[in-house]
């Protein structure tokens, strides 16, 4: 998977959780994750599986596409 895709996405989540005011381990909490597990999504660490996008879409109301930079 493109490192810059990976970024980007995290790049997203990051700014839509800084929105909601929620500190990453708010956010690990609420999606059952270790705190480590959710920073490597928001890092660009690693990829997303599709029930991970599925959810970041639904909690931030936003499209798939827009987290993965395919619409501002």
């Amino acid at each position: 998977m493109d490192k810059n895709l990976l970024v980007d996405f995290g790049k997203r989540i990051k700014a839509l959780r800084e929105a909601k005011g929620l500190k990453q381990r708010e956010m690990a909490d609420i999606m059952g994750l270790q705190l480590r597990q959710y920073q490597r999504y928001e890092y660009g660490e690693i990829g997303v599986p599709f029930e991970v996008l599925n959810f970041f879409a639904d909690f931030f109301g936003v499209t798939a596409d827009y987290l993965l930079g395919r619409e501002e």
